[in-house]
């Protein structure tokens, strides 16, 4: 189930975590200072280089000799320039990771991105509620979106037995989920939103997708003129994979083993130590080299953008370094792997929680796609291991723990077990 006491779980004293805390808040320092013209030269070289390829994908469309070749080359080329603009630029400009430079054209006051939803109402949900409550059930609404059942803490019904194919349906329309997820549709129906509230974000989402719809389905395939057949479909298809890029790469960043969940408890009281280290917890990274890392907007490095999401992007490689050295200094997990691993353990805890939790094999404190506190027998404080010197903490118990865990499931002693397995 989702971590109810973030400290205990993390093996860490009060003392551990605000120190934690201050050397976070030094590797933000650093990279503040020494923001300069190179970072301001990468966004604005990544901005040319993606128009570019939008205007040789729709010449390619247009002009073509080979209208076969050119229709795979010219998609292909549409689909690469689609995921940059979304993730490179427009995700991370919005973040205001850039708004220091001061230009008016790349900031994220101004900035409108080439998808469905609007950046006002993005940026609310996201930056605002996802960014500040990552991962914290009743809060983070990108908890399955509103739609998928990806913990237990989420009692099951009937509706998510089509799990796996919403989220088919999901990746494909993502770019219209993202807009819809912004209206807050579930919490107006609820009455949990004010009425004018949501009429001023409708209006502006409504105008925004009929203009998406305009540009991609009827202005750009009339400006092809014969061809106007293949660069509708070419548009139809390079959106789609953009969308189905942009699910996996999230979803890889929040939905794998590792990516913890927590409870509103004390999310309301906690330090700026404590939201450090719930971040380091609740994110996982991609590995993958250079090309991962610029396809995905950096977010390949999910959990140093969770830690420092308004930090230029083109610096996250250098943050992980010493992220990676604290996890190490701390004991506490780090969580990374190849993107199929990622988005196919998301996958099979999207499966699996489809069934009722009398279905289900682990514990509901010790399972893949989630742990508490309680997985744990006895003190959870950090010790130091006195034949090496070095700190025991939570990656050392997460690894001695899986014999006690076994023993727990025979014995039946997970904590909600037997109230869960009824619901």
């Amino acid at each position: 189930m989702a971590i109810t006491d973030v400290v205990e779980y993390a093996h860490l004293t009060d003392e551990d975590v605000e120190a934690l805390g201050r050397e976070f808040d030094a590797i933000r320092r650093d990279v503040e200072e020494s923001r300069g013209e190179s970072d301001a030269r990468y966004i604005r070289t990544t901005i040319r280089a993606q128009r570019a390829l939008d205007f040789a994908s729709r010449l390619t469309l247009a002009l073509g000799s080979d209208r076969k070749a050119g229709w795979l080359a010219g998609t292909a080329i549409l689909g690469t320039a689609k995921i940059i603009e979304n993730m490179e630029i427009g995700h991370n400009v919005m973040h205001g990771q850039w708004d220091w430079m001061n230009d008016p054209e790349i900031h994220s006051s101004t900035w409108e991105w080439d998808i469905v939803g609007t950046s006002e109402n993005w940026k609310y949900t996201h930056n605002h509620i996802h960014h500040k409550y990552t991962n914290v059930l009743g809060i983070d609404d990108d908890i399955g979106y509103g739609l998928l059942r990806v913990t237990r803490d989420q009692r099951w019904s009937p509706f998510y037995a089509g799990n796996v194919a919403y989220n088919a349906i999901l990746q494909l329309l993502f770019e219209y989920g993202v807009a819809i997820q912004a209206l807050e549709l579930g919490k107006v129906a609820k009455g949990r939103v004010p009425k004018e509230r949501f009429r001023a974000q409708l209006t502006p989402a409504l105008r925004k997708i009929g203009k998406q719809i305009l540009k991609d389905y009827v202005l750009f395939p009339a400006l092809s003129g014969r061809r106007w057949k293949s660069t509708l479909t070419a548009n139809l298809t390079a959106n789609a994979t953009r969308n189905v890029w942009t699910n996996a790469v999230i979803f890889c960043g929040h939905f794998p083993d590792g990516a913890e969940k927590f409870t509103k408890r004390d999310v309301d009281t906690e330090t700026r130590a404590e939201w450090y280290l719930r971040q380091m917890l609740g994110s996982a990274n991609i590995s993958g080299g250079r090309a991962m890392d610029f396809m995905t907007g950096n977010l390949s490095y999910q959990i140093e953008h969770h830690l420092f999401p308004d930090l230029p992007s083109n610096r996250y490689a250098e943050i992980a370094v010493r992220v990676r050295e604290l996890a190490d200094k701390y004991d506490l997990p780090y969580t990374n792997g190849p993107l199929l691993v990622q988005y196919g353990q998301s996958w099979r805890t999207i499966a699996k929680l489809s069934l009722p939790n009398k279905y289900l094999r682990d514990t509901a404190d010790a399972a893949p796609e989630t742990n508490s506190e309680y997985r744990f027998d006895g003190s959870t404080t950090s010790l130091i291991d006195p034949a090496t010197g070095r700190r025991r903490g939570l990656a050392s118990a997460l690894k001695g723990s899986r014999r006690g865990i076994v023993r727990r499931i025979a014995r039946g002693r997970s904590r909600r077990d037997q109230g869960l397995a009824a619901a």
